[in-house]
């Protein structure tokens, strides 16, 4: 790079507006950020032929080797994940769409579990990772081209909600708690379309939240009960997203194994 040689082109206002991170990174530019980071991952992944995706969402301490009913939620997330792979059409290529591809948030626990059960049947799965205090990293099972890093929680909830056909929640903290009332809001108010929610293991739900109580507060109504079921296997779960309106689309003989785009 040459080095400026008179204080005009020292100066700061001299850059290129597009490669000034000072001025990309200040205040007056966060609606462009906001902009970028709808854009970057909805280019990615139409370049690998996302139609759909099935959302799981879980606590990010569950472990593998956790204890008390950790394991099986960690074993059930991911077998789920494979099932849905290889039923829901996540392993058509990107020509032919891919469908009800896994979608986790990319860090450990619960989503772990279900990008790795995903690559356990040779199924591309996607990662949106968010930047946090204590960095998260990514797990190393979502497919690294659909592995992405936003800055903003709402941009990123925004890409969860806008492909999602399905919204899958295993027992989890406040982050889960989270993106489960913000798709149960989208839902109550139709300003998303009525996809199938399944809350995995009825009894942690239940000691975590009385929905009920909420009806019987007059806070919402009786049929909003009927916006989520509850699951206690991986197939319990596939059978009520088919219900809700999932639509398996198996890989045919042709084509089993997921393409670059």
């Amino acid at each position: 790079m040459t080095t400026p040689d008179t204080p005009q082109m020292a100066s700061p206002t001299y850059r290129l507006a597009s490669l000034d991170p000072d001025f990309i990174l200040g205040p007056s530019m966060r609606g462009v950020r906001f902009l970028l980071e709808f854009a970057k991952p909805d280019e990615a992944l139409r370049a690998w032929g996302v139609h759909s995706t099935i959302v799981v969402f879980g606590g990010a301490r569950i472990r593998e080797d956790g204890p008390g009913e950790q394991a099986r939620w960690y074993a059930q997330a991911r077998a789920f994940a494979a099932l849905a792979s290889e039923r829901g059409g996540a392993r058509l290529s990107s020509d032919k769409g891919r469908y009800n591809v896994i979608c986790t948030g990319g860090g450990p626990g619960v989503m772990e579990a279900a990008n790795r059960g995903a690559a356990d049947v040779g199924a591309p799965s996607i990662g949106l990772n968010i930047t946090l205090p204590h960095e998260q990293q990514p797990n190393d099972w979502s497919t690294p081209e659909l592995t992405f890093r936003f800055h903003y929680f709402a941009m990123r909830k925004m890409h969860f909600a806008m492909r999602a056909g399905g919204l899958v929640v295993f027992p989890g903290g406040f982050g889960t708690l989270d993106e489960l009332f913000e798709l149960l809001t989208l839902r109550q108010t139709a300003k998303a379309p009525p996809i199938p929610i399944v809350l995995f293991d009825e009894a942690y739900w239940r000691s975590v939240i009385r929905f009920e109580a909420m009806v019987e507060a007059g806070m919402i109504s009786a049929d909003d009960l009927g916006l989520y079921s509850y699951a206690e296997t991986a197939e319990e779960i596939w059978d009520r997203l088919v219900a809700g309106g999932v639509r398996p689309h198996a890989a045919p003989s042709w084509d089993t194994t997921p393409e670059d785009p």
